[in-house]
């Protein structure tokens, strides 16, 4: 077997220093230091969260591909959040916030179905023979599928456009490294998000209606939580998402027999089953008296997963990869400014939230998995709302990466 060149491989160190990343920055982020004031005014303490074990993997200390806490973090901590923190959730609120959200998402979908041909074109004007061919254009057919759907429609655009693995696996890279640089930004954005509404005079008053109606439940609830408060916290998250795990082993390969053609709605994915499972499975229960686990602390559980996971993601960033393909990175680059400058323009007028506009976002590019964090990022009371989105986008993936394809097959140098 070839030795691992990282400093640490042994999971339950990386683990340990994960943890110990995340406590420094609360620590730090909530420190009466005035250095430490000046710093986080600048800097979001969830951008560090994200990027500091990115510069871990980045620099040889930690394996982010070769660990396997991503995993058991989007599988095991990912649902649990979800759970408890749609338990205090009022889903006719939720349901209430308006189509400005839904037009968002739809906009970020449209700005990356046109952003792959404009960025293939306008770097192929200078690149024309190592952009041309049609290796590029078919392997940028799978960053579409990915970055609207998920890891299926990518998987999708793969076998539909009969993609080289060589040049698969180079679209790959592009992909993670410059939808998690992306992800940052729009966490920086969600710290900022009442200057840029302010600007912007977005109409926030849902958003702020669902967010005072969860603190208001919690500042009239809120108790110390005893041992059992916690162990029944935990027992309804885990338990749960144990249920989910179950259902979602049945239905996905259930339907990949009957009717494997469904597999473009990513409706043979148990993923997909287990994120719809878990956040409808926490919706009812909101409607329960389940709910009063929330006034001991079910929702900062839930956020403490969240942040977990957070930092298992920035395990996956490298940001040293770019010097292996610096023009496909321009690409993609170009492409995410026209994804990200078509949300800017819809978003100004029809003076849409800012977390409209990074959820529709995030729901697009990082799917079930990243956007309930980006959501989360502005309330934990509001990642279901990018749960729901990202599973939209699942839905539409494999056709707006097929039609975006079929452009980038006509302008191809």
């Amino acid at each position: 077997m070839q030795e691992s060149s990282v400093l640490i491989t042994n999971d339950a160190v990386v683990l340990g220093l994960m943890a110990a990343i995340l406590g420094a920055v609360f620590y730090t982020s909530h420190s009466d230091n005035r250095f430490f004031k000046a710093f986080y005014k600048y800097v979001p303490a969830l951008l560090l969260c994200y990027f500091i074990p990115s510069l871990f993997n980045s620099f040889g200390i930690i394996d982010g591909e070769g660990s396997s806490l991503y995993k058991m973090a989007s599988r095991y901590l990912l649902p649990a959040s979800l759970v408890l923190l749609t338990l205090s959730v009022d889903f006719r609120a939720i349901l209430g916030l308006g189509p400005k959200a839904l037009i968002m998402f739809l906009t970020g979908t449209a700005g990356i179905i046109i952003g792959g041909p404009i960025a293939l074109i306008t770097m192929g004007y200078f690149f024309p023979q190592e952009l041309g061919g049609d290796d590029v254009w078919r392997g940028m057919t799978t960053i579409a599928g990915s970055w609207i759907g998920g890891g299926a429609n990518q998987a999708a655009m793969k076998e539909v456009f009969n993609v080289d693995g060589s040049i698969f696996s180079v679209m790959i890279t592009v992909d993670v490294l410059v939808a998690n640089v992306w992800m940052a930004v729009l966490l920086f954005i969600a710290s900022r998000a009442e200057f840029f509404d302010r600007k912007n005079g977005a109409d926030t008053s849902g958003i702020m209606h669902l967010r005072e109606k969860i603190e208001k439940y919690q500042a009239e609830n809120a108790r110390i939580p005893t041992l059992t408060d916690i162990m029944l916290i935990v027992a309804v998250a885990f338990g749960v998402t144990g249920l989910s795990h179950a259902l979602a082993d049945l239905i996905a390969p259930w339907i990949e027999r009957v009717a494997p053609q469904l597999a473009i709605y990513s409706l043979t994915s148990s993923f997909f089953w287990l994120v719809v499972i878990a956040t409808t499975l926490g919706l009812i229960m909101s409607a329960t008296k389940v709910r009063n686990l929330e006034a001991a602390g079910a929702s900062k559980v839930g956020s403490a997963f969240l942040y977990i996971l957070v930092a298992t993601i920035g395990m996956h960033m490298d940001v040293t990869a770019i010097l292996d393909y610096p023009l496909m990175f321009l690409v993609g680059i170009v492409w995410m400014s026209v994804h990200a400058g078509l949300l800017i323009i819809v978003a100004r007028l029809i003076k849409a939230p800012m977390f409209y506009m990074a959820v529709g976002s995030q729901a697009n590019v990082g799917g079930a998995a990243s956007a309930p964090v980006v959501a989360a990022a502005f309330h934990p009371s509001l990642a279901p709302v990018g749960v729901l989105l990202a599973v939209l986008g699942y839905g539409l993936g494999t056709y707006g990466a097929y039609i975006c394809g079929l452009i980038l097959q006509q302008v191809a140098p």
